[in-house]
């Protein structure tokens, strides 16, 4: 059994507080001039982006992307612009937010466990690749995940979009479209990845199951968006073709307008049936994603680099009338956090392992000095021979470590990311003090 089970909860009266900004907030309204859904506690919906730069979104100040509804989101939102995902690659990265820990706690490294690829035989290496990861899956399944939680408030929980780990059940979903089954396509997504991309319908049924049985829903909305293959709609592809001469760019910036176009489709269908409320929506993005204008791939210094490009996004927390909206471009959360604000929010008891901290708690949010980063390969095995790059981000300051084996040939890089957010200035040389000091910091983190 879970992990879950044996964790005390604390159980609600119809009012519940948290902080947010320096006053205290009801969670639940109790008014009988509104619907019966607002005497439940908050449906959550995470909304999460896939292959996405921290940049490339209007509000963070692009001129080419155009993302309406995403920009209005945020500014109905307490939006951190300074936040990070602990890793740069899709599966740690969704592993650590439906589990709130980090990689190196949840075992979930890279996108596959090492196997033995076939040359020009792709089904062999496909059957090789789910017999290593069959380990991995029963691995994860042990793990408490937030839908696991959520249960004890009788939440009803849904899973679309990109999942790795097996079947939907496997994270503690009540229904999801994800079967993670190998040998009829099972990877990261499989039926899931048609969400949004062929329309909300499935989730627009989810809903309705929610509100039929008068139970509050939490929804994993995942698409595979921005993420190639980048095949836009025709009419954004023709819009942005004018912007640029490379069809690779104009391609990308069409997928982030797509992607921002079905978020505003899935606040209709919330705000539609009357739920927007009594929502907590939550964003981020898996991991970073630079354009290579000459080819359809991304830059060395984006996807699976240790870099901000990489692991930096913006995450926001929006809950209407509750969640006092704010743009705050200073301070540093994670994705680590999201578990824990969401368990606050609900009144139930954080589980001891969870690093993370409730964002709408402005102390604890003071308190914190610094968060974590961790790079391991692609195809993993254990953590002592899969590590790339350690990193710690204490403002203003980011340090990135190279594994002595792996990446032998490399070194330190410390960054003052207040003055250097693109990381161009490397002064680990001139700061030995700063950098022992992070390294420490990295060493009892290791062994937490």
């Amino acid at each position: 059994m879970k992990m879950f089970r044996n964790v005390s909860f604390v159980f609600l009266s119809l009012c519940l507080f948290f902080s947010c900004g320096n006053k205290a907030k009801k969670n639940v309204v109790v008014n009988n001039s509104k619907s019966e859904t607002t005497l439940q506690p908050p449906n959550i919906v995470f909304i999460l982006s896939d292959d996405q730069s921290w940049t490339d979104y209007s509000f963070m100040g692009d001129e080419n992307i155009e993302t309406p509804r995403l920009d209005k989101f945020a500014s109905e939102s307490l939006t951190f612009t300074r936040s990070y995902v602990p890793t740069p690659l899709c599966s740690p990265s969704l592993a650590t937010i439906i589990t709130g820990l980090y990689p190196k706690d949840h075992g979930i490294l890279g996108n596959d466990k090492v196997y033995k690829r076939v040359k020009d035989d792709r089904a062999t290496s496909q059957k090789n690749r789910a017999e290593a990861y069959k380990p991995i899956i029963s691995g994860f399944e042990k793990q408490t995940t937030l839908p696991d939680m959520l249960k004890e408030k009788g939440y009803l929980s849904f899973q679309t979009g990109k999942w790795w780990h097996g079947n939907h059940k496997v994270g503690g979903f009540d229904d999801g479209m994800t079967h993670g089954d190998p040998k009829r396509g099972g990877r990261h997504g499989d039926f899931g990845l048609t969400i949004a991309r062929k329309g909300l319908d499935t989730i627009n049924s989810y809903v309705d199951v929610a509100l039929k049985e008068k139970k509050p829903f939490f929804l994993w909305y995942a698409p595979f968006l921005p993420h190639r293959p980048h095949n836009p709609p025709a009419r954004l592809y023709e819009k942005y073709k004018t912007k640029t001469d490379s069809e690779h760019l104009a391609k990308y910036w069409a997928m982030c307008e797509w992607f921002d176009e079905t978020c505003g489709e899935l606040f209709d269908l919330i705000d539609e049936k009357g739920l927007t409320e009594n929502t907590l929506f939550v964003y981020v993005c898996d991991n970073g994603w630079k354009q290579d204008p000459t080819k359809s791939g991304y830059m060395k210094e984006s996807k699976r680099a240790p870099y901000d490009l990489g692991i930096r996004t913006p995450i926001m927390y929006k809950w209407k009338g509750e969640i006092a909206p704010k743009m705050d471009n200073k301070t540093i959360t994670s994705s680590i956090d999201m578990v824990p604000t969401v368990l606050d929010i609900l009144g139930i008891k954080k589980p001891e392992n969870l690093p993370g901290i409730n964002v709408l708690d402005e102390k604890a949010l003071s308190g914190r000095k610094g968060i974590f980063g961790e790079v391991y390969a692609h195809d993993f095995d254990t953590i002592e021979n899969s590590m790339f790059y350690n990193m710690a981000i204490f403002p203003p300051y980011k340090i990135i470590v190279p594994d002595p084996v792996r990446k032998k040939d490399e070194v330190v890089q410390l960054f003052n990311i207040d003055e250097d957010p693109f990381e161009k200035n490397n002064i680990a040389e001139s700061n030995p003090e700063i950098v022992a000091q992070l390294t420490e910091k990295i060493k009892a983190f290791r062994t937490e």
